[in-house]
């Protein structure tokens, strides 16, 4: 069998410019690809408008350009996939490996968050979500680059899950793992406040090949979270500090550090395109922290 070529993603969400924790996550992506030639995509994941501000995606794309951090092939933007969701989750449905469900949220949180499968055999149709459904005793486990083994057991821990919101919005475990299987991705660099989705994503993906009959590999690395000085994750809804246009060089030197890569002093003052050279020759993915939260430098 041949090794599929390598292709990773960096996947933002225009829901404000880009700050430190999101440089680090959408560098350590882009250097993981270029240091295995092989291909970086960016997907523009627009699919939840009342979280998104106006101007925010032409903003990320600039600062990610001002970074050097330029993507391969044409841009993906999720709000052009519906149509293939929608198909999806017809596929899903029609396969009775997703459901309607109307249960409030009142109720799920009797629950403790974790769904019982009330809907499964109700036939809902009206104002509902749709759920996955998550067979018994279904334990997901895989290795991660950074962190190591992870295991979760689906059933017991998350339970049928929201593919669909009742307001008709995808959501975020359809869309990206339809994308990821479409656009081939084969490595994903992403932050570890994302590392228990991972089995659902791929339960899903499981869905999709056994729709498709067509299965391809995909390897995980989670990135700790940079946190602010209160130990909080660096993010919008915390009012992370975004990236100052003209301080690209130090911005990626200060990243490189965070990331333990060990770059060279000297290093800092450079232009962009010098600093990302050196790092693509002397990436290494396994010098990164397997802790889940490091502090980010104090300039941000």
């Amino acid at each position: 069998m041949t090794k599929a070529k390598y292709i990773g993603r960096f996947a933002p969400s225009p829901t404000g410019p880009l700050h430190f924790g999101s440089l680090v996550c959408a560098l350590s992506s882009f250097l993981d690809a270029r240091h295995q030639a092989g291909r970086w995509l960016v997907r523009v994941e627009d699919i939840d408008p009342p979280r998104e501000i106006n101007g925010a995606s032409t903003l990320i794309l600039q600062q990610l350009t001002d970074h050097g951090l330029i993507w391969d092939g044409e841009l993906l933007y999720q709000s052009a996939r519906t149509e293939a969701y929608r198909e999806t989750l017809a596929a899903l449905q029609h396969s009775k490996l997703a459901y309607n469900c109307d249960c409030p949220r009142q109720r799920v949180s009797t629950l403790g968050g974790i769904y019982d499968g009330y809907c499964r055999n109700r036939g809902v149709v009206d104002n509902a979500a749709i759920r996955l459904q998550v067979p018994t005793k279904t334990t997901i486990n895989f290795h991660d680059l950074i962190m190591g083994d992870y295991s979760q057991n689906l059933s017991t821990e998350v339970g049928d899950f929201i593919i669909q919101r009742r307001d008709r919005l995808f959501s975020y475990q359809l869309a990206v793992t339809i994308d990821d299987y479409y656009q081939n991705i084969t490595h994903i660099i992403r932050g570890a406040d994302l590392i228990d989705s991972t089995p659902r994503q791929i339960y899903l993906r499981k869905c999709l090949e056994s729709l498709s009959g067509q299965s391809s590999p995909i390897s995980y690395g989670h990135l700790p979270m940079a946190t602010n000085a209160q130990g909080q994750k660096l993010s919008k809804q915390n009012h992370a500090a975004a990236l100052v246009a003209g301080e690209e060089s130090e911005n990626l030197w200060l990243a490189l550090q965070w990331l333990e890569q060990q770059p060279p002093d000297e290093l800092k003052k450079q232009p962009v395109r010098q600093i990302l050279d050196w790092a693509i020759s002397n990436w290494a993915l396994d010098a990164i922290s397997n802790q889940l939260t490091v502090r980010a430098p104090n300039h941000y």
